[in-house]
């Protein structure tokens, strides 16, 4: 693969990746957030793919896969099976009629859609002003690349903090695992097998548990809307 090839696939993957961590937070629909979640993953292991076959290296090019079969299936399964739960879980009204369940959208998130992606725009600016002296010690494709990890970080911890349902601040948290992949990615030109297992497991038993956590939530309370649970504790 020539290096003008690689330069320009390389950008086309890490803007995909960036454009799906700020379009989550356009989106309120819970099933949307989780498909862009899954390119955000596919968009993952094309970045450590492209970086494997200009490097040659099998190792890489195997994460790359497992990236893909994590982040871009198994992860998003794991949450559409959750949000399935939560959608079945119907209560009946007065008439004995079915209401639908309103845990399948972010209703009534922290910051509206607007103020949302003007903030989106400003960590991705930081992000670049921050990662400029490491880029300037190396310019190589991927270390250009490098903000674009770190603003998927920025953003991921945003969406953690500012979204009410329980289900989308687990994708804020695996926005926060994908940026931080990213970012290993980019500034080390990928890293040992053996490393990104490890993290893998750890992010599959988190998400295990999460979902877990939200279903039984759902079932004791009615919600999973974090500040609802507030109140009840309060």
């Amino acid at each position: 693969m020539s290096d003008s090839l690689f330069t320009q696939l390389l950008d086309v993957a890490c803007g995909a990746f960036l454009l799906a961590a700020v379009v989550v937070l356009w989106r309120r629909e819970l099933a949307a957030i989780v498909r862009l979640f899954a390119l955000q993953g596919l968009a993952l292991a094309a970045i450590a793919l492209l970086l494997g076959l200009h490097e040659d290296r099998w190792d890489v090019i195997v994460v790359a896969v497992g990236i893909a079969v994590l982040r871009a299936g198994l992860l998003p399964y794991l949450i559409r099976r959750a949000l399935a739960t939560l959608v079945a879980d119907r209560a009946h009204d007065r008439a004995g009629a079915y209401t639908r369940s309103e845990e399948v959208r972010e209703t009534q998130p922290l910051v509206n859609v607007a103020a949302s992606l003007l903030t989106s725009a400003a960590l991705t600016l930081l992000a670049y002003a921050v990662a400029r002296p490491l880029v300037e010690l190396d310019p190589a494709p991927a270390a250009r690349a490098l903000p674009v990890g770190l603003a998927v970080v920025l953003i991921g911890f945003f969406v953690l903090v500012t979204r009410r349902r329980a289900l989308a601040q687990v994708v804020g948290f695996l926005l926060l695992d994908n940026g931080i992949t990213a970012t290993a990615f980019l500034a080390a030109s990928g890293v040992p097998l053996i490393v990104e297992l490890g993290v893998s497991f750890d992010v599959l038993l988190a998400v295990l548990v999460l979902q877990l956590l939200t279903v039984r939530v759902r079932e004791a309370f009615g919600t999973t809307d974090i500040d609802d649970l507030r109140e009840l504790h309060d």
